[in-house]
């Protein structure tokens, strides 16, 4: 029997970057370097350890947004052009390294690793939503949502309906791809303030997942911590994150990924490659940017970039396997003493964005591998477990209000409110208002119909909270002021025109096939609740 409960939770998500409009949009390679770099290698982790008999147990957000692109078959056809570019560059490192045995081995690394995101992309014919879909069938993986585009829940609060369109078409959105009703969220940037839990309820959800101080400041206090959930008053349960398990991952002082051997994330072959050698593969006006291969590790605290070494992903990997085991027994530790403190099983809730495993931190697949593997096969200590299982074989939880909170710097709302982007509310706001106002009419025919729809994914695209997320951290700051103007500038024609009477159905479907997410959005959604 074992003592506690472990629940690794991974956050997957990017906002919807699609440009139909361009031939090259630098940004869409967020969604590249991700499969390449994350998913893909994540998919690979879990078909071995499926392989392997073992009964693995993971819950993971995917996002609107992101199951949209990946499902995207313009998205899909630009990827394949982005990884034969990776392959093709892999292949002249061979050749331009022939003389140097460690530099030739790593591009020969390269060329069989982009050589196996290859064969899994195909195997499955593009469809990763699928694959991932597989393991949830099978009981290994749990799926949950998020908001429909990440919106920042507690700056629209003031308007419900809009806090609702973000919960209900998410929910929509996941039940039409994975054929079933999600049973927990994510709350995006895990803000939660006093009230959304009743439309959490409303839309069927059983959980949802909040900072740690969300639930230790909730009231009354709750007995045992974040080592258990609470249940709100609407009867949906909260689930806090652990602060010890998610600093030994994420802290850049103590965490696993600044080890000295792991690879380095900015010492990148695009910018160090000789411009006329690297130009086929950096944007096509002439600027360098990171292609992907990287040859140099960590090396150490305070080393110069150019004096890094170089990377060797044999003793990388030894060393996720150490950190995997370390995670393990850190994990065992904590669980026996709070168990004993307790007398009850703990739980411990261990979030992070998915992106951290795999192109933030390079090793970070086969630390999820390796964990998996060891708390399977080296200690009964604890259960790996997905927060839904957990609720239905512990029921009974204490009842509390949680505190408002978010998991961004200080831990409130202010990343995401500050000077650098509270230009952005005021036209959120008036965009809600007005969609709202829209949402009461009722169309004369299907290209008013279109139009009403059109403008609600206007809104919801120019409520994700990535948008204000780069305003503040400083970068790619045009690119985000630009798509949050953007569908600002859209939804402003589609209000004065539906106003007017005088849809243009030409515009329309320029736009529509622009921002094509949600295809059956229903603008009613927006409706007083």
């Amino acid at each position: 029997m074992s003592l506690g409960y472990v629940a690794l939770v991974l956050h997957a998500h990017l906002p919807f970057v699609r440009h139909p409009e361009s031939d090259y949009v630098l940004e869409e390679e967020w969604l590249y370097e991700a499969i390449t770099e994350t998913y893909v290698p994540l998919l690979q982790a879990f078909d071995g350890l499926k392989r392997d008999g073992i009964d693995f147990k993971i819950t993971m957000s995917m996002t609107p947004p992101l199951v949209s692109m990946l499902m995207d078959p313009l998205l899909q056809d630009r990827y394949d052009e982005h990884l034969s570019q990776l392959e093709e560059l892999a292949e002249r490192e061979i050749d331009r390294h022939a003389k140097n045995s460690h530099m030739k081995y790593l591009a020969e690394y390269y060329a069989q690793e982009f050589n196996k995101v290859r064969n899994t992309w195909e195997a499955c014919d593009r469809n990763l939503i699928g694959e991932f879909r597989k393991h949830l069938e099978s009981g290994n993986l749990e799926i949950i949502t998020c908001g429909a585009t990440h919106g920042y829940m507690p700056l629209m609060k003031m308007y419900p309906q809009a806090v609702w369109a973000q919960i209900q078409v998410a929910c929509e959105h996941y039940e039409e791809t994975f054929g079933r009703a999600p049973k927990g969220i994510w709350l995006p940037e895990c803000a939660y303030y006093e009230g959304v839990e009743r439309m959490l309820a409303d839309a069927g959800l059983r959980y949802f997942l909040t900072d740690g101080h969300g639930i230790l400041y909730a009231r009354p206090r709750p007995r045992f911590g974040t080592y258990a959930p609470i249940f709100t008053e609407a009867g949906v349960a909260a689930f806090g994150r652990d602060h010890e398990s998610s600093q030994q991952v994420w802290s850049s002082v103590v965490g696993y990924p600044g080890a000295p051997e792991y690879r380095e994330f900015y010492r990148d072959l695009g910018w160090d490659a000789e411009y006329e050698y690297i130009k086929p593969y950096i944007m096509p006006n002439g600027q360098r940017k990171n292609v992907g291969i990287k040859y140099h590790k960590i090396t150490g605290k305070g080393v110069a970039s150019s004096d890094k070494q170089l990377y060797d992903p044999y003793w990388a990997k030894e060393k996720a396997a150490d950190h995997a085991g370390n995670f393990m027994i850190n994990r065992q530790q904590q669980v026996e003493h709070l168990q004993n403190v307790m007398g009850r099983k703990p739980l411990i809730v261990s979030p992070y964005d998915a992106e951290l495993f795999g192109h933030w931190w390079y090793e970070g697949p086969w630390f999820v591998d390796y964990l998996c593997r060891k708390s399977w096969y080296d200690q009964n200590t604890y259960d790996m477990t997905h927060l839904a299982d957990y609720l239905r074989t512990n029921p009974t939880q204490q009842v509390c209000r949680p505190s408002q909170s978010s998991w961004g710097y200080k831990g409130f709302h202010e990343y995401w409110l500050n000077e650098t982007n509270a230009w952005v509310y005021p036209h959120l706001h008036k965009m809600a208002e007005r969609m709202i106002d829209l949402a009461r009419m009722d169309p004369e025919d299907e290209l008013q119909e279109r139009a009403l729809n059109q403008a609600a994914r206007e809104v919801l695209l120019a409520q994700s909270s990535d948008w204000a997320f780069i305003m503040r951290t400083g970068t790619m700051v045009p690119y985000a002021i630009r798509r949050t103007k953007s569908h600002v500038q859209r939804f402003t024609k589609l209000y004065e025109d539906l106003k007017e009477g005088k849809v243009d159905s030409g515009w329309i479907e320029k736009v529509e096939a622009i921002d094509n997410i949600f295809p059956n959005i229903d603008y009613r959604v927006y409706r007083p609740l």
